[in-house]
């Protein structure tokens, strides 16, 4: 999510920048909401204040054995007062996380403007586009002309856009993911995990898939887990919540994982 701070303290530029991402991004609802959100946290703090010199001022009237009757019902009015403003603030917050969690990432200066492809500005290019004596396959159709790719089938089990890989296929996509696993793990010293594949709706939050992208992914009803869409969701969840010692990092992890999820390709 963007930082509460930095919005609040630069709300017309980042506004600006939102909308060089195409639509109309409004922040005015997040201002609302943020100012009476900060309006109910003073009101708060000083109810709070005022019921810790109270009960300094109990305290003292007791030890002269005088009569707190009075102050204690006040003491009863500020507590009730404070949890009804803390119900406030929390909704506030609640209603003030919503919006951020919709918020796209703000785009950095240096990120060129632009409304199609054709204004996109080409930073360097790498290596050569090979040129071809004959029109190159897809690679869908090469691979059910080697036998290796078998979409008919796949269909028959699952439906559309599923591949069945056979023989010399299922063994390249195996040697694949070793191969990549080996990379990281021998060579740049990465540690292998194997995450579960359901997480909560907590990680999926984390990792900003949800609320956008609920209705691409594949959860199970009646139980607030889904399957993961990518190994990053677990991984980039494994250290939430925990604050880390600096001598501990960096720290470096690789998956391999299926990806669920109902996006083609």
């Amino acid at each position: 999510m963007l930082d509460t701070k930095f919005l609040r303290e630069n709300l017309e530029a980042a506004e600006k920048r939102l909308a060089l991402r195409g639509g109309s991004i409004s922040l005015s609802e997040f201002k609302t909401i943020e100012e009476e959100r900060r309006k109910l946290i003073a009101e708060v703090e000083a109810l709070k204040a005022k019921r810790n010199t109270e009960s300094l001022e109990i305290a003292r009237l007791k030890k002269e054995n005088k009569d707190v009757s009075k102050i204690l019902t006040e003491m009863q009015q500020i507590s009730s007062q404070i949890k009804e403003l803390d119900d406030k603030v929390k909704g506030e917050e609640e209603a003030l996380e919503k919006i951020l969690l919709n918020l796209p990432n703000i785009p950095h200066s240096s990120v060129p403007a632009g409304k199609t492809s054709e204004d996109n500005v080409e930073v360097r290019k790498v290596g050569d586009i090979p040129e071809f004596a004959f029109k190159p396959r897809e690679h869908s159709e090469t691979g059910e002309m080697l036998g290796i790719l078998d979409f008919e089938r796949a269909g028959k089990l699952s439906g559309a856009r599923f591949a069945i890989y056979k023989g010399f296929g299922a063994l390249l996509e195996r040697a694949l993911i070793n191969f990549m696993l080996d990379i990281h793990t021998r060579e740049n010293r990465y540690t292998e995990l194997l995450p579960p594949f359901m997480v909560t709706r907590a990680c999926m939050t984390g990792t900003g898939q949800l609320p956008k992208f609920e209705e691409d992914l594949f959860k199970i009803d009646g139980w607030d887990h889904f399957l993961i869409p990518t190994a990053e969701v677990p991984v980039t969840n494994m250290h939430r919540d925990e604050i880390l010692k600096e001598d501990e990092l960096p720290i470096y992890y690789t998956a391999y994982t299926p990806c669920f999820r109902k996006e083609a390709g």
